[in-house]
């Protein structure tokens, strides 16, 4: 990070009852001239084992506010969804010092959004005031990866997320496998009855990204949607995918809350005595 090796790509999420591209997933990238990218799944596991996490996780999160100003700058208004490590959640204060970043920066909390991925529901408890904190900021918090990891039913219905990302093992046989249609199926509509929003991931071609639309996800994600781009990549290719912009020349602002608002999670969602206990902590600072 400090010789400036790490690079931050965008990865477009598509809404699929509008068909615009409303979102992006800030994704890590460490480019090495003998081996390509290293994948975060090396280097992100190296600094949590090395006490960095939390100096890679900011630096992420600073650089995709920077990125989220400058697109504002050209009229270009799309939420960010950020990884974070579980190991960052050992710190009570991180949900503040997300938020005070956003303050500090200008950027509304409502556009980033909080990846989490199952492996991260070990610890529920610690897990409810993090995710309760960031929702009562006006975070989005994403459950990633969803049904490969650890994460219960039970967890599910208590911890207050807003999204699930159908992970691309399931979404990638959903066109040969009656199987992984009916997996698919049931998360939709157990999201559903949670009032959560639903992203598949890995989708590789116009016959699943159809059958996706089909089975009621609202979001699609994948190559055949868009790969990862660098921050100006993406405004030139937004500016090419959609061309007719309002006379002014500025792309009107897609906020979260307008992209399916019957699918609409509020923020005062999760367990109440979570939430009152932390509105206490957060009246007495």
């Amino acid at each position: 990070m400090a010789d400036g090796m790490l690079r931050l790509v965008y990865q477009p999420k598509l809404c699929l009852a509008s068909d615009d591209v409303t979102a992006v997933e800030a994704l890590s990238r460490w480019p090495q001239e003998s081996y390509g990218f290293i994948p975060p799944t090396l280097f992100v596991p190296l600094a949590e084992r090395r006490g960095l996490i939390d100096r890679l996780t900011f630096w992420v999160i600073e650089t995709a506010l920077t990125q989220w100003l400058q697109w504002q700058d050209q009229g270009l208004f799309l939420n960010i969804a950020i990884n974070i490590s579980a190991v960052n959640l050992d710190h009570s204060d991180f949900p503040d010092r997300v938020h005070n970043l956003c303050v500090q920066r200008g950027v509304p909390c409502e556009f980033l959004t909080i990846e989490l991925t199952e492996s991260a529901t070990q610890q529920p408890e610690r897990l409810m005031e993090s995710i309760t904190r960031f929702r009562l900021k006006g975070f989005a918090v994403s459950l990633d990866d969803f049904g490969t990891g650890n994460a219960t039913l039970a967890q599910l219905q208590r911890l207050p997320f807003s999204e699930i990302k159908i992970d691309r093992c399931f979404v990638s046989e959903a066109v040969r496998s009656a199987d992984a249609r009916s997996i698919i199926e049931l998360v939709v509509a157990l999201a559903r009855q949670l009032g959560l929003s639903v992203t598949a991931e890995g989708i590789e071609d116009e016959t699943t990204l159809d059958l996706i639309r089909r089975l009621g996800c609202d979001k699609a994600q994948g190559f055949y949607v868009g790969r990862p781009m660098s921050g100006e990549a993406m405004l030139d290719w937004h500016a090419q995918r959609y061309p007719r912009a309002p006379a002014q020349g500025a792309i009107r602002p897609v906020r979260p809350a307008d992209v399916s608002p019957h699918r609409r999670q509020c923020h005062d969602s999760g367990d109440a005595d979570a939430r009152q206990a932390i509105e206490r902590d957060d009246a007495a600072m």
